[in-house]
């Protein structure tokens, strides 16, 4: 894990550290070969330079994030936007965290991507690759 990651967790209040430090643990056990960096002043993890799946503070709690996960089909996982594929869940306190649940949308992170990484060049038209 990137060592910035510790850094930023270290920085939350005591409950939100608890929840991005077992978030982070979970993430990477599962997504053992992805690259993790803070990208956009978060936590993200990316399997081939495409971000999957990455954490934040936000107002409602800590939001955990799957840019493809629109398509896990999944009922706790809130479809936020329109345009992208991405779908989060919020938590405010650690015992919210489902690890089984958890895992299940990391392994169909893997299944189902979108290829963010090109949306630039693609001018904003969003692309499956898996």
């Amino acid at each position: 894990m990137n060592q910035e990651i510790p850094t930023y967790n270290n920085s939350k209040t005591e409950g939100e550290r608890e929840i991005c430090d077992h978030l982070a643990k979970l993430i990477n056990k599962e997504l053992s070969l992805a690259e993790s960096k803070i990208w956009h002043a978060h936590p993200v993890w990316f399997l081939e330079g495409n971000p999957i799946v990455g954490y934040s503070k936000q107002k409602a709690g800590i939001r955990l994030m799957f840019w493809s996960g629109a398509g896990f089909e999944e009922e706790n996982l809130n479809v936020v936007g329109k345009k992208f594929k991405d779908a989060s869940i919020f938590y405010t306190n650690f015992s919210e965290i489902k690890p089984e649940e958890v895992k299940r949308w990391l392994k169909k992170s893997i299944e189902i991507q979108w290829d963010y990484k090109n949306i630039v060049k693609r001018k904003g038209h969003l692309e499956r690759l898996k």
